[in-house]
């Protein structure tokens, strides 16, 4: 079987593209370094091969792994750190290592997950780190594609849109920056690993795809669509950004918790609007509006915490 190498495999797009491939047809290698998600990987499909490294060290324990290996799909990310060290490490040292592991693997497909944000005004550790991550790629001699999503939800978020709902989940009250009338571009997971599978066995062109979301829909409407689908109630109290920011910062302080920071905040009210190709076209999919996605994901969220979460 043709060995498929899926690094940061136990995140959102990970663990639902694990769900998703044919391990009939694949031998999947999924490598992260999170053990809890990489077990729970495991429940998803009992069929791969689950890897525990830290891909910001140059080790051959995980780089032979990559040996005649078909693929590779790149996921691997940091998200939301107060510090610059971990954005470094994950987004820039660890895309050098697949890189290097790659060449000496002579490796003809390497699928690399940049960011919308790449296009965006923001300047932050995010943005500028996973800027140089898709340098390195672009300047590379392994045969590659780049994609660019947007803010992607679905089931098993835990740090993006289902972050949000679950910290508000038992209080009737929501406080939220500003107006909540900056603009998003969702991307339903489930679209993006429908393109995923496809570049898996396509050629490729060394091509750069932006992948982002048919609809422009204020931020705070994201928040309440997920809601009126769970048939939650909520009362939103809109408060202004550095007040917001302020009572943010105390809460990690308390917290001791970062999963949200600072610099998400700006880089969400930075005020991006994206062209949106017709990957549609390309890649022969279907796009999935917001509202629709939603209720998939609560009803597929229902089913996983039943079959897998609780065991």
């Amino acid at each position: 079987m043709k060995k498929i190498i899926i690094t940061g495999a136990a995140g959102l797009v990970g663990l639902n593209l694990l769900n998703s491939i044919n391990c009939e047809k694949y031998n999947v290698i999924a490598i992260d370094k999170n053990k809890n998600n990489l077990r729970l990987a495991k429940k998803i499909n009992p069929k791969i091969q689950t890897v525990c490294a830290d891909l910001s060290v140059l080790d051959k324990f995980w780089g032979r792994y990559f040996e005649n290996g078909f693929c590779v799909i790149q996921l691997q990310a940091q998200i939301s750190d107060s510090e610059k060290i971990p954005y470094i490490k994950n987004n820039i040292k660890s895309v050098e290592n697949i890189i290097k592991t790659c060449e000496e693997n002579k490796i003809k497909n390497l699928i690399h997950i940049s960011s919308s944000v790449v296009m965006s005004i923001a300047k932050d550790y995010y943005t500028n780190t996973k800027k140089i991550g898709e340098y390195l790629v672009k300047k590379s001699k392994i045969p590659h594609t780049i994609l660019r999503p947007p803010l992607m939800y679905g089931c098993f978020d835990i740090k993006h849109l289902n972050f949000i709902v679950k910290k508000f989940e038992k209080s009737p009250i929501i406080i939220f920056p500003g107006k909540g009338d900056y603009i998003r571009q969702p991307l339903y997971v489930k679209n993006f690993i429908k393109i995923l599978l496809k570049l898996i066995e396509k050629k490729p062109k060394n091509k750069i795809y932006s992948i982002i979301g048919k609809e422009q829909i204020y931020f705070i409407d994201l928040i309440k669509e997920i809601y009126k689908q769970n048939k939650q109630n909520k009362i939103f109290i809109k408060v202004p950004i550095p007040i917001f920011v302020f009572l943010l910062k105390i809460h990690n302080f308390f917290t001791n918790r970062k999963a949200f920071v600072v610099d998400q905040l700006k880089a969400l009210t930075a005020g991006d609007i994206f062209a949106v190709d017709n990957w549609e076209k390309e890649f022969g999919i279907k796009y999935t509006s917001y509202k629709q996605g939603v209720k998939e994901m609560i009803n597929s969220k229902n089913y996983i915490l039943t079959n897998f979460m609780q065991k």
